[in-house]
């Protein structure tokens, strides 16, 4: 009897333990239900996930080997084109200008950054006949009276833009301060040239625009007028120099039914804007030396790459692919962090949407706040933006490199 008992008793308690081995808890049956879920429903890049790869701009013209100049996110499947484009010295408009196009696969958006405009005018009537007379041909500057930047929008801009109708005008203060900040350096130069009485004054805009089509829009930009003041040493009077740049000229065009979604591309491709400091400092740098008239020397030979830079690239080579690798993060650190001149994109969009601070172990980004998940594959240049909560690349791509970014202040 006893032994009957004991061995029905050894039964019992090896049913109960293999089944509780073998029985799933509460939570990984949440965990497991979860990955089927993941793993078996078919997500659509461009409504549950959106991809946004780092576009970079090389200025091919004025270095002896081709640098990157700027940086940008595009959503994956956008053809761009992009131009750096140099006026020597002695030319009209001389300086050194960008452009970039960018458009969805199905032509559906349309992002643009337009190149600086210089408008100049004089009160002095004769002075201004002969610049108007012997002016050479030039799409970058102009002789127009100054104007401010809503002026500008709707007296030139939209007719250029196909004459849309404009919604809405609002100023940007916050890009404003921003400008007055950058020109105060501009007039401390100006001064030590001799120039006397200097005035600027700056104005930012953000507009919502509609086309007949459907197509809507958004358009930014910034305008600074600097005025100054020439003695007249024939006749004991003065005249007036005034300097129009039209800066910062932006359009996104969508459509119209698709507004949400716009704001999201449009904030992230605003905040992710990046200039590469090192060839922007070679570039104000030779400018600042024609403008003083130091050692002006062809473009072609202008050099952003010091004897240490050199080194490295050398050492580099010789270590082999790995290391080459570990330097081309090195040298694009400059795309971890904004400058003051690239936090104006983010700002000119933040009327629009709000942005958000995320990190990887690459550093810090800004993302809209459209979206609640950010993912990245550690690279700076690879990042994956849904608001679906069952969403996980690394399961959807099978890509164990994409890790989910962390929000940070």
């Amino acid at each position: 009897m006893n032994r009957l008992f004991y061995l029905f008793l050894t039964v019992v308690t090896m049913q109960f333990f293999f089944t509780s081995c073998s029985s799933p808890t509460s939570d990984e049956k949440k965990e497991d239900v979860a990955d089927q879920s993941t793993s078996s429903k078919k997500y659509t890049e461009g409504s549950d996930y959106f991809i946004f790869e780092r576009v970079r701009m090389l200025d091919k013209a004025g270095f002896a080997s081709p640098q990157e100049a700027y940086s940008i996110l595009l959503p994956k499947g956008w053809n761009n084109n992009d131009e750096i484009i140099w006026n020597p010295p002695g030319s009209s408009c001389s300086g050194t200008f960008r452009q970039l196009t960018a458009k969805s696969g199905d032509g559906k958006y349309f992002f643009e950054m337009l190149p600086d405009l210089i408008f100049s005018w004089n009160t002095n009537a004769e002075l201004m006949q002969f610049n108007q007379n012997n002016r050479q041909s030039s799409s970058y500057c102009d002789f127009k009276e100054p104007m401010g930047a809503e002026q500008y929008l709707r007296n030139v801009f939209v007719n250029e833009l196909g004459n849309p109708e404009i919604v809405k005008v609002e100023s940007n203060q916050v890009v404003v301060d921003q400008m007055k900040k950058s020109n105060e350096e501009s007039s401390r130069e100006l001064r030590q040239y001799g120039a006397g009485q200097i005035q600027f004054s700056q104005t930012a805009v953000n507009a919502d625009l509609t086309w007949p089509d459907g197509t809507a829009g958004w358009v930014v930009l910034g305008v600074t007028v600097v005025e100054t003041v020439i003695p007249n040493v024939y006749n004991g009077s003065y005249d007036k120099l005034f300097t129009t740049q039209i800066t910062q000229r932006t359009v996104f065009k969508y459509p119209a039914d698709e507004k949400e979604q716009a704001k999201n591309k449009f904030g992230t491709i605003m905040s992710s804007f990046r200039t590469n400091q090192a060839w922007n400092g070679a570039v104000n740098k030779f400018w600042k030396d024609v403008r003083q008239k130091k050692n002006i020397v062809h473009i072609g030979r202008i050099k952003m790459m010091d004897e240490q830079t050199r080194q490295i690239g050398e050492r580099a080579t010789r270590a082999g692919e790995e290391r080459l690798k570990n330097m081309d993060n090195e040298m694009r650190s400059w795309e971890q962090r904004q400058n003051s001149d690239d936090r104006i994109h983010t700002n000119f969009i933040k009327a629009i949407r709000e942005v958000e601070n995320y990190s990887d172990e690459s550093g810090k980004y800004e993302m809209a706040s459209g979206y609640n998940h950010v993912w990245s594959r550690g690279d700076g240049s690879s990042f994956v933006l849904s608001n679906s909560p069952n969403f996980d690349p690394e399961f959807v791509f099978k890509d164990q490199n994409w890790k989910e970014m962390k929000k940070v202040e």
